[in-house]
This record gives structure tokens, C-alpha cells and sequence, in this order.
């Protein structure tokens, strides 16, 4: 281990955060008053259709609330699809950890107002048409009264199937192929969902303005999505030309991937980022997976390295040299652009090491870097660690033991950190790894007296 040998220059470091922060919040700012607004608007549109009054009937209150969780719910559902759609704006701004928590939140809260819609909308119809909820639901999927019930229903089953699967217990028993599959379909949900909101939506059918302003919506999210989920990645494939050059054994279950390609200065990538890559071989086409960066990109060629966590990470070490690459990103603020300060300290877990390990090619001044494992035989890159520590003048820690004994328990505790970096509660704080340490470890940080607002999480799982 090391000592830092040189500082970063202070007031020019915080007269450039300044504009940046600015900038940042002015467009944070003008993408929340264009999320609020829709809703808002929604809102007026339900208003203004006659919906909220005094002298409604109970069934009809409760068909009027239906229409309102029926709006806000396709919204959200939207809402979903843009989340990650992986726009480069909102990913910059926001990062793709952020974007993936709210994704979560946001598909639970789609999941409640349609639900909540199905139900009202069923009971207040039984009140007012005067016949028991069997009858009514008969009537709805097979009387041909209400247009697009059939492909509402499979829809809204779709999307429940998605929100399942996206609950933690469940979604660690799949697959990631299973998981990546079933989420594909719930854009197959809103689409079905579409053939019902036009037809029957009270709001849409009464005013043309408001049923166009809603097809702007759905044409709007399906521009984007195709925008930069199918062309930007076909234009970038053709661009790049990327291939994998070498396959290296790193240790057990580790394997590091060297691309290469064509311009590849122009991707703007920077340490602490990842890709989504989809290898094109008779087994990987179909599904991306996302790898952070292990190597500062110089321009001629990529490097990423993985663990054998799962099906598709544990057959990466057969992948041929020469095989087709196509590559969406670089995403993540996982970077140094979010620097603050100018003592830092990167912490890393497991495989977290690897943001870690490029992020060392770009950090200058004071710097920390602590590694935790559990077995000595658990390090990689050490060698590369070691000499990126001395021409650098980072100071470097690897902690390794187990922490379920009664050694190894207070290993990276709010305690054990302070001795490690007596100063942590003066520095900007980057955490990296599996989501359960990750969490513990970001936990800890804050209780080392480190600000919120200086602690940066990037999780290993989507």
C-alpha cells in the first residue's frame, strides 16, 4: 500500500461542479414538470368529462374512479417503458441505478391502478347495470358491448406476470434468459391494452383532442423506444464494428473479454460505466446482459470482466474470438464526473472490483481503494491493482475474511472503517458490488459519518 502523492486543485474543481449541479437540477427540473404535467393533464381530462361531481350514484363514483386509475395507470405504464428505454439524457442525468429503483416502484404502482381499475370498473357497472359480478364479467368479456375487453384482459395478465417476476424472492430463482423473456412481454401488455383504451375510455371517445393527445403519448413512447433500443444499436453495430479479440481467464469462474472495433473513441465511454452487450453466436444472440468496464477505454479496444453468477456469464470463457458484438452505452454517473471532493475512497465488493479497477486509470489526488473479499484466492487483478496503486500514489487495502465468523464479522464496519481511512467523513465515497453487500456497505459508509449526498452505489443486478 501507498500514500496519495499529489491534490487535486480545489476552487477550480468546485467552480466546475458548480455549473454542472446547475445544470443538472434546471434539466432535472424540466423533466419532472413534464411527468407532473401529463398527470395533471389527466386529471383535467377526467375533471372535465363529467366525472367528479356531487350527485353521482354509487356505481357511478365508482366507474368514475375506475376512469381515472384506468388513465393514470396507462400512464405509468408508459412511464415504465421510458424508464428504460435507455434514453441517454435521462440515464446521464439520473444514472441507471436511480432509473432502475423507480422502474421497480413505478411497475408496482402500474400494477395497483390497473388492478384498481379492473375492480371498480366491473363492481360500479354491476350496480348500475343491476346484475351480480358473474353476470357482469360475462357481460364485459363476451357481450360484445365494451370493445377490447378480451385484449385488455390478457394484457393486464401480462403485466402481472412481469410485476412477479420482478419480485426479488421470485426473480432469483429465474433464470436471467426467463426473466429478460417475460419482461419483453409487457410490451405486448400495453400494446394490447391500447385496443381498449381508445374504443371505451370515456375521456377519449368524447373529445378527439384528448384521444389524439393520447395517441401522441403512445406513438411519442413508441418512437423512442424504437429510436434507441432497435435503430441506435443496429447504427452503432454497423459503426463500431466490434468483435472480441481475446478471452482471458482471470480465476476460478473469472473471465475478462477484450473487444475491439472501429472508432471507438467515439463512443464518449469512460471509466466506471457499463455496456449492455449481446453477443452474436448461436447461444447469446437474443439476450444483453450488462458488464461494467474493467480497463479505462483507450480508444482502440473494450474490456470487461465477469463472474460465472449464471447460465449466460458461466459460458462467456467459450465465446470465440472473433465473434459479433453489439453494444448499447456506455450508461452509468458512476464515473468522475460526479466528484465533489477532493479526497475519495472507492470501495469495492467481489466483483465489484472491476468499475473500481478503471476508475483507478482516472482518479488523480487523494485516493483510497479498499477491496473486499472473502478468501485470499478471491483477488483479481492484484498485480494490476498493486502497480496502478504505486504510479498513482493511491493508497490500497484489501480486506478479505469471511464475515459470517466472529473474525471477520466487523470487517468493513463503521468502526473498521474509520481505522482503515481515519479521514472518511472528509471524502466523496464509491461503492461497487452485489446488491447485499452493497446495501450493508453503503449503510456503514453513512454511519462513518459520511454525507449522503457524497456516497455513490453502483449494484450489480438490474
Amino acid at each position: 500500500m501507498t500514500e496519495a502523492g499529489y491534490a487535486l486543485d480545489s476552487p477550480r474543481m468546485s467552480s466546475l461542479a458548480r455549473p454542472r449541479t446547475g445544470r443538472r437540477l434546471a434539466t432535472s427540473a424540466v423533466v419532472w414538470a413534464f411527468v407532473a404535467g401529463n398527470a395533471a393533464l389527466m386529471v383535467w381530462l377526467w375533471v372535465h368529462g363529467g366525472n367528479f361531481s356531487d350527485d353521482l350514484t354509487t356505481g357511478q363514483l365508482l366507474t368514475s374512479l375506475a376512469r381515472i386509475t384506468g388513465l393514470l395507470g396507462a400512464y405509468s405504464a408508459l412511464l415504465q417503458v421510458l424508464l428504460l428505454a435507455r434514453l441517454p439524457a435521462v440515464e446521464r442525468l439520473f444514472g441507471f441505478d436511480r432509473l432502475t429503483v423507480w422502474h421497480r416502484w413505478n411497475g408496482h404502482l402500474c400494477l395497483d391502478l390497473i388492478l384498481a381499475h379492473v375492480v371498480l370498473s366491473v363492481w360500479g357497472y354491476s350496480l348500475m347495470d343491476k346484475i351480480s359480478l358473474p353476470k357482469e364479467i360475462t357481460t364485459m368479456l363476451g357481450g360484445g358491448v365494451y370493445p377490447g375487453m378480451i385484449t385488455a384482459t390478457v394484457g393486464t395478465a401480462l403485466l402481472i406476470a412481469v410485476v412477479v417476476t420482478s419480485v426479488v424472492i421470485v426473480r432469483r430463482r429465474l433464470r436471467y434468459e426467463a426473466w429478460y423473456a417475460v419482461h419483453l412481454l409487457a410490451y405486448a401488455g400495453i400494446a394490447l391494452a391500447w385496443f381498449h383504451q381508445i374504443p371505451t375510455g370515456n375521456e377519449l371517445v368524447l373529445d378527439r383532442v384528448a384521444a389524439d393527445y393520447w395517441r401522441a403519448l403512445y406513438l411519442g413512447t413508441l418512437g423512442l423506444l424504437v429510436a434507441f433500443r432497435i435503430v441506435g444499436p443496429v447504427l452503432n453495430a454497423l459503426r463500431y464494428r466490434l468483435r472480441v479479440a481475446e478471452v482471458v481467464a482471470e480465476g476460478q469462474g473469472i473471465v475478462s473479454l477484450r473487444i475491439t472495433g472501429r472508432r471507438l473513441d467515439r463512443l464518449d465511454a469512460h471509466p466506471g460505466q457499463f455496456f449492455l452487450w449481446r453477443f452474436l453466436d448461436r447461444k447469446r444472440w437474443w439476450a444483453a446482459h450488462p458488464f461494467s468496464l474493467s480497463e479505462a477505454p483507450d480508444g482502440r479496444s473494450l474490456r470487461i470482466t465477469v463472474k460465472a453468477l449464471g447460465d449466460f456469464s458461466s459460458r462467456l470463457a467459450q465465446i470465440a474470438p472473433g465473434t459479433r458484438v453489439v453494444a448499447e452505452g456506455p450508461f452509468g454517473v458512476f464515473t468522475t464526473a460526479m466528484r465533489r471532493r477532493d479526497k475519495i475512497v472507492l470501495i469495492a465488493g467481489g466483483i465489484g472490483i472491476t468499475p473500481i479497477r478503471a476508475l483507478m486509470e482516472d482518479m488523480s489526488g487523494d485516493v483510497v481503494v479498499i477491496y473486499r473479499v472473502v478468501r485470499d484466492d478471491d483477488v483479481i487483478f492484484r498485480d494490476e491493482l498493486e502497480e496502478l496503486a504505486r504510479e498513482r500514489g493511491i493508497t490500497l487495502h484489501f480486506v478479505v475474511g469471511d464475515h459470517a465468523t466472529e473474525d471477520g464479522a466487523r470487517l468493513l464496519s463503521p468502526a473498521h472503517l474509520e481505522e482503515l481511512v481515519p479521514d472518511i467523513a472528509e471524502r466523496q465515497a464509491y461503492v461497487c458490488g452485489p446488491p447485499a453487500m452493497t446495501e450493508v456497505l453503503g449503510r456503514n459508509v453513512r454511519r462513518a459519518n459520511v454525507p449522503r449526498r457524497f456516497i455513490h452505489i453502483e449494484k450489480f443486478a438490474l
